[in-house]
């Protein structure tokens, strides 16, 4: 079992890169499926989706766009419960098939937000593609068209995901260990 450190913290893998890079490539393929003959926008979540957009849109075959929004919940390892909007959406969604790319949704709070947010621009189309799920510690009801992994309500690191902004750069995803 691989094992790193990030800051004072273990982390043990629990997601491989192989394991994400295949996941992904179905979530991708699935995508491109379902947008055939549209040309959807997609709508990247900073930081921690970076990675996970850069694979996901290496993957998608129809045309598209991809622009950038960025909120923050989150603090240390544990969510604030108080969404901030940092940089807003730049793009005219009006009509618009848009897809959210987020990395994680943990308790829903800041996809719910967003969301709604969006929707106050009339997209013809809103959809959510999001790298991780904690189902079991989900605050809210969220409709998640594509989801690559469900994990258990544990903090994780890696693939774009920081604990107090380090660890971002490993290629996998680790699980802290306690």
């Amino acid at each position: 079992m691989e094992i790193v450190t990030v800051k004072d913290k273990k982390f043990a893998i629990s997601i491989t890169a192989e394991q994400l890079r295949q996941r992904i490539a179905e979530i991708a393929a699935q995508i491109s499926k379902d947008m055939e003959g549209k040309k959807p926008l997609f709508l990247a979540v900073l930081n921690g989706s970076f990675m996970y957009a850069a694979d996901l849109m290496r993957g998608i075959t129809t045309p598209c766009e991809i622009s950038f929004v960025r909120f923050a919940s989150y603090e240390g390892m544990h969510s604030t419960g108080c969404v901030n909007e940092v940089l807003g959406l730049a793009e005219e969604i009006k009509g618009r098939n848009v897809i959210v790319v987020e990395d994680i949704i943990d308790s829903g709070l800041t996809m719910q937000l967003l969301l709604s947010k969006l929707r106050e621009h009339q997209p013809a189309d809103l959809r959510v593609a999001s790298l991780l799920v904690k189902p079991g510690n989900l605050k809210v009801e969220l409709d998640i068209a594509y989801t690559c992994f469900e994990i258990p309500n544990d903090f994780i690191v890696g693939y774009g995901l920081d604990y107090d902004g380090e660890g971002r750069n490993l290629p996998a995803i680790y699980t802290v260990m306690e």
